[in-house]
């Protein structure tokens, strides 16, 4: 797998932040054009454990002064997906960088399936039988992104065995056919065989508004779980099912280089990773 990794972002403002993924849309796109042709929730916030009920320290992507704002990519006219199967870990609604990533792929062209947290996973899938996000889904050409499948996805828990029986019970969870990152895999392998893009498009951290030194162990570990190591979950059940010259994109902050006030609870290291 040609790993695409530490995109890191120069500024904050929106505008940057935009153009920064327009490059990094292209590029993920362009890797994957670029092979042979044989060849996205927030997680849940603690380690082991996943609750609906946390704490309101909750970060998910994008950064608070863009959230009521569309983050717009665009590809370039050149590069064609056709035939392309691209998995979206990170998307629960419109306005995140998952959903703005998952755009620009279906406007070159990509097959568009996602994986989305259980406890938010039926908030947005009446959001798109209502209608409530067509309007940004509108792709270049005036059709409309459509999201092929959508699996519950969360990305703290590796294995059927890692779930502990809170979560087993919990009625946000009930009823769902898998939702570790091995039976998502599964999952999508029985329906689409291989995949030819992976896009990492989550982070959480139930303390992000603490101070590092006022950061528990349980909440910093917590961070690094959720929002680094399901990276390399994610690649550890997904790398199977990738075709040959695959390519796999993760973000990151600008908070893993520089000090961003109220950015805490470990989540600038995790950003880091």
């Amino acid at each position: 797998l040609k790993l695409i990794t530490n995109c890191f972002l120069s500024e904050i403002n929106q505008t940057n932040i935009v153009i920064m993924f327009i490059r990094v849309a292209a590029l993920v796109a362009a890797v994957a054009v670029s092979v042979s042709t044989s060849s996205a929730f927030a997680p849940s916030n603690s380690v082991g454990k996943s609750s609906f009920r946390a704490s309101p320290a909750v970060f998910r992507e994008p950064v608070a002064a863009a959230r009521n704002a569309n983050t717009q990519l665009s590809m370039a006219a050149n590069i064609d997906l056709k035939g392309k199967v691209a998995f979206v870990a990170g998307v629960a609604d419109s306005t995140g960088y998952g959903w703005a990533i998952a755009k620009a792929l279906a406007d070159a062209g990509a097959t568009i399936v996602v994986g989305t947290w259980p406890p938010v996973l039926k908030i947005f899938q009446l959001g798109l039988k209502k209608g409530s996000f067509d309007e940004d889904s509108i792709l270049s050409d005036g059709s409309k992104m459509t999201i092929e499948k959508i699996y519950p996805l969360d990305a703290v828990f590796d294995e059927p065995d890692d779930v502990p029986e809170e979560i087993k019970t919990n009625k946000r969870y009930a009823g769902l056919d898998g939702f570790t990152i091995s039976e998502a895999a599964k999952a999508v392998e029985a329906d689409y065989g291989k995949i030819d893009i992976l896009v990492h498009s989550l982070a959480n951290g139930p303390e992000v508004t603490k101070p590092l030194l006022e950061t528990s162990r349980k909440g910093y570990l917590a961070a690094s779980s959720a929002s680094a190591y399901s990276a390399v979950a994610l690649l550890q059940k997904f790398g199977p099912i990738m075709n040959e010259g695959s390519s796999f994109l993760s973000l990151t902050y600008i908070a893993s280089e520089r000090v961003i006030p109220g950015y805490g609870g470990g989540m600038s290291s995790a950003k880091s990773q």
